[in-house]
């Protein structure tokens, strides 16, 4: 009976999660992150299969948020520890207090001018509730709450197996030693 429960449970959060394709049919749930795919800023296929094999961490941004003085350390972070293999994917959101209401290439221009950001950008994409994307909520049925995003600048670290790893709230910079710890242990 127990066992029926938790199965019925997880086939619900699975089906919460459930992509859709352009026709809107429930296309089957990735059992690691690299089954996603993302827009790029410029409009192009952003799929999270071109980071296999690599630590990726996952960081919805905000061009007017008082965090965004996180893409300093941030790009820091990815020129420091590239060459091992690790990838940051930032993620615009306007979720939270409409912090990001450009347009993907005033964002794009905003973080190259601002913070020479040289690290893969995604499209906006919302990335908490029923619209959330697909990604979002695979995480959060995978880490729970640690995994969805309270406010911008929230980051998913996703290990070289494509399992999500752990979530680390807005707060928590780019030199955060539990951050940094983290990403070492997974490099």
């Amino acid at each position: 009976m127990l066992r029926s429960i938790a199965l019925s449970a997880f086939v619900a959060t699975v089906a919460f999660a459930a992509p859709t394709d352009q026709a809107g049919a429930a296309q089957p749930v990735p059992s690691v992150a690299y089954g996603f795919n993302f827009t790029d800023i410029e409009g192009g296929n952003l799929p999270m299969e071109q980071f296999r094999g690599k630590v990726v961490l996952v960081v919805n941004t905000a061009s007017q948020c008082g965090f965004t003085v996180q893409y300093d350390g941030l790009q820091k972070l990815y020129a420091d520890n590239r060459a091992k293999g690790f990838v940051i994917l930032g993620v615009p959101s306007n979720d939270f207090g409409g912090q990001e209401p450009g347009s993907n290439a005033e964002i794009k221009k905003f973080c190259s001018v601002n913070f020479n950001i040289d690290f893969p950008m995604a499209a906006k994409a919302v990335v908490r509730g029923d619209k959330a994307h697909p990604f979002y909520k695979w995480t959060k049925a995978k880490l729970g709450s640690q995994a969805e995003p309270k406010w911008n600048f929230h980051k998913i670290l996703i290990g070289r197996d494509g399992q999500p790893i752990a979530g680390f709230g807005s707060a928590v910079k780019p030199s955060d030693k539990a951050l940094l710890t983290a990403i070492n242990k997974a490099l």
